[in-house]
């Protein structure tokens, strides 16, 4: 086992990698999805755990914090430490009346409105990063419907942008794929995005069968592509 400055590995990580940013969503996926999970790490409240998928394979979750530069140290240290495949499994806004609370989104391209995916890619404001791999094509035949998001650095105070975002072709707002997406294509690794549509007003218990949901999408494609 490897201390990285954030990661404190404390069990085996798995080559393929869920990432939730919330720890609490890391606990539940890993409490529902995986056998006998065991804890990956817990320093800096970034908590994961590896276990057994469905699938019977390994898989762990690991938790990234909010926004873009916590989610690209965490991706990070975890291609460092061996994970090849890595899927965010979070949440998003709709910017879009077809977009609906509570539905699943595949993102297929994340419009870079935040600074670690401009630093880190040498993207201009509004480029589209993709996914490197294929779990992206794997996600929408499981069933994913397709959506371009923007990622950006604010959660509060950014009314004033989504017609920016609008008019750039994002249906929904989040803040950590591009980050992601970026980070894997520079380190040679996979990454994918699928989102669950949430607003202030989505019951706690709406959201968490969303979460599992996503968990599941998430997990079905990973098998498809091993």
């Amino acid at each position: 086992m490897r201390d990285l400055p954030h990661i404190h590995q404390t069990t085996d990580l798995a080559e393929r990698v869920l990432l939730p940013g919330d720890p609490g969503r890391a606990l539940r996926l890993a409490q529902e999805l995986l056998d006998a999970p065991k804890m990956l790490n817990h320093n800096r409240g970034l908590w994961g755990y590896t276990g057994t998928a469905a699938d019977g394979e390994l898989l762990s979750i690991q938790s990234t914090g909010m926004g873009g530069p916590s989610a690209a140290i965490v991706a990070t240290e975890l291609v460092e430490l061996g994970a090849r495949r890595l899927l965010r499994v979070g949440t998003c806004g709709a910017l879009a009346p077809a977009i609906r609370v509570g539905e699943l989104i595949v993102v297929e391209a994340a419009l870079a409105d935040d600074g670690v995916s401009q630093a880190l890619g040498g993207h201009e404001r509004f480029a589209r990063v993709v996914g490197p791999g294929g779990l992206t094509d794997a996600l929408l035949s499981d069933g994913g419907k397709q959506a371009t998001v923007v990622s950006t650095d604010l959660f509060y105070d950014a009314d004033d942008r989504a017609g920016e975002w609008i008019a750039a072709g994002a249906v929904a707002v989040e803040m950590q794929t591009a980050a992601i997406f970026t980070v894997a294509a520079r380190h040679g690794a996979e990454a994918g995005s699928a989102l669950l549509v949430v607003s202030s007003d989505l019951e706690p218990e709406a959201l968490h069968a969303g979460e599992l949901e996503l968990g599941r999408l998430a997990i079905a494609a990973l098998s498809s592509t091993r």
